[in-house]
C-alpha cells in the first residue's frame, strides 16, 4: 500500500477522472413513469415535428397581419378550438377567425391577435393594436423536427423528460440497470437499528443513512451485517462482496489500533488511488479498487463512520462515481452559490465543509451555517441541508457570496 493524503481538488480530480473510465453495463424497458428518476439508455427522438402544425399561443384571433395595419375592422366568419382543422378556405383580407390557444392556425392566417388587444362588435372586430406576421405563432418544426434527439442518453429522467417522451408515443423507456451497491460497516461497538444497545453501543445508523444516498442517487443499496473489528473479519467481508458495482466501508479508515480496513483491502489486492484527503470532516476518506474474480475492477469506497464526514464524503466523491456506473452525463457534486447570513473565520489546513441551512426565495438564497458539535452530531445532520464550502485558510464576512455543496 503506497498511502497518499490529497487536497480536496485534486482527490476530486482523480475521482472525475477515474469516473470517466466507467460504463453501464446493462440496460432494461420500463414503463414511462417507472423510469422517472432513472438513466436513459437509449436516446428518445421526435416521431413527428414539433409542434406538428403552426399552433396559436393565444386566445384570440387568427388574422393577417397587413390587414392589422390599418386597424380597420374585421369580420368575424368562425371559431377554432385545440385539436379542430378549419373545414373552411383560407383566412381572405378583412377576414378574422376567433381561435384559442393551442389551437392549429387557419390557411392564409400569419398572426394571432390576443383578444385583450381586440373591441368585439357582434360579428366584427377592431384591433387596438398592428402586429408583426408570425407574432403569437409557434411554427411547425419549430421546437424540433421529426427523428431529431429530444433526450440524449445518460440523462436522468426528471418529469419534464417524461412529458416529451409522452409527447412522442412512448409508453416504454430504455434505462440503464440500478447499479448494485454493497454497504459494509465495521465497529464493536454497532448494533442492529431493531436492537437496544447497551450504555456504550450505538445502532448502525450509517448504513441506513448511505443506503438513502445511494437511493437517491441512483443505485440499488445492499446493507450487510456489521463487521467486527479484526483484520480476519473485514478481509471475509469484503471478500463475500466481490460481486457488486461499488463497495463502500463505514468506519474502520482512520489510524486507530483496531481500524483494520485498509489493511485487509490491501491484503485483498487493492489498487490505492488516495488513503486520505485535506478536508474536513472526513480526511480519512479512502479510494481504490480491488480485483475481482470475474476479472473486473470494483470501485470502493472507505468512509469514515461518523454521521457527518460520511454525508460530505458520500457526496463529493462516492456519488459520482455512481452516477458514472448508473450512465448519467451529469455527475456531479453539484454546486451553488448563496448569501453567507455571518461571518467564518479562516482555519489553515483544510477544505472545510460546514453543516448549513439553504433558505431560498424570489429575492435570492441566503445560508446560514449549523451548530455543531463535531462530525458525530447527528442532530446537526438532521438539521442540514447543504454545507457551506471554505476554501484552505479563507474567512467571509457576513452577507458576502460562498459556495455550498447540494446534498
Amino acid at each position: 500500500m503506497n498511502p497518499s493524503v490529497l487536497s480536496y481538488y485534486d482527490a476530486a480530480r482523480t475521482v472525475r477522472e477515474y469516473a470517466a473510465s466507467l460504463h453501464p453495463t446493462r440496460t432494461e424497458s420500463l414503463p414511462l413513469l417507472a423510469a422517472l428518476h432513472r438513466s436513459l439508455a437509449s436516446s428518445v427522438v421526435a416521431d413527428r415535428d414539433q409542434p406538428p402544425f403552426a399552433r396559436s399561443t393565444r386566445d384570440g384571433f387568427a388574422a393577417r397581419s397587413a390587414d392589422l395595419t390599418a386597424r380597420a375592422p374585421l369580420t368575424i366568419i368562425g371559431r377554432l378550438r385545440a385539436g379542430e382543422a378549419w373545414p373552411g378556405p383560407p383566412l381572405a383580407s378583412g377576414q378574422a377567425i376567433e381561435i384559442m390557444t393551442g389551437a392549429p392556425v387557419p390557411p392564409g392566417a400569419d398572426c394571432v391577435l390576443m383578444v385583450e388587444h381586440a373591441s368585439v362588435d357582434a360579428s366584427r372586430i377592431i384591433p387596438a393594436r398592428p402586429l408583426s406576421p408570425g407574432e403569437n405563432i409557434v411554427p411547425a418544426g419549430a421546437e424540433a423536427r421529426a427523428g431529431a434527439t429530444l433526450i440524449p442518453p445518460g440523462t436522468r429522467i426528471g418529469p419534464q423528460h417524461i412529458a416529451i417522451a409522452a409527447a412522442c408515443g412512448y409508453s416504454t423507456i430504455t434505462v440503464n440497470t440500478q447499479p448494485r451497491v454493497v454497504i459494509l460497516a465495521t465497529g464493536d461497538e454497532l448494533v442492529p437499528i431493531d436492537q437496544q444497545p447497551s450504555p456504550f453501543q450505538i445502532r448502525n445508523s450509517n448504513s441506513y443513512a448511505l443506503a438513502a444516498q445511494i437511493t437517491c442517487h441512483g443505485g440499488v443499496a445492499v446493507i450487510h451485517p456489521s463487521i467486527r473489528d479484526s483484520l480476519e473479519a473485514s478481509e471475509s467481508a469484503i471478500r463475500a462482496t466481490l460481486d457488486c458495482d461499488l463497495l463502500i466501508l463505514s468506519g474502520g479508515v482512520s489510524m486507530g489500533k483496531y481500524d483494520f480496513v485498509e489493511q485487509a483491502l490491501a491484503d485483498l489486492g487493492a489498487e490505492f488511488f488516495f488513503t486520505g484527503a485535506r478536508i474536513q470532516p472526513g480526511r480519512p476518506v479512502v479510494f481504490g479498487q480491488l480485483p475481482t474474480p470475474s476479472g473486473k475492477n470494483l470501485p470502493f469506497f472507505g468512509l469514515p463512520g461518523n454521521p457527518i464526514s460520511t454525508l460530505v464524503t458520500f457526496t463529493i466523491f462516492a456519488a459520482p462515481i455512481l452516477a458514472a456506473l448508473a450512465g448519467e452525463t451529469s455527475l456531479g457534486p453539484h454546486f451553488a452559490q448563496a448569501r453567507l447570513t455571518q461571518p467564518i473565520e479562516a482555519k489553515g489546513g483544510f477544505t472545510r465543509f460546514l453543516p448549513a441551512y439553504l433558505q431560498s426565495s424570489a429575492d435570492g438564497a441566503t445560508i446560514q451555517t449549523i451548530p455543531w458539535q463535531g462530525s458525530g452530531d447527528q442532530a446537526a445532520a438532521a438539521k442540514t441541508n447543504c454545507f457551506v464550502v471554505i476554501p484552505d485558510n479563507t474567512a467571509y464576512s457576513s452577507g458576502e457570496i460562498v459556495t455550498i455543496l447540494h446534498l
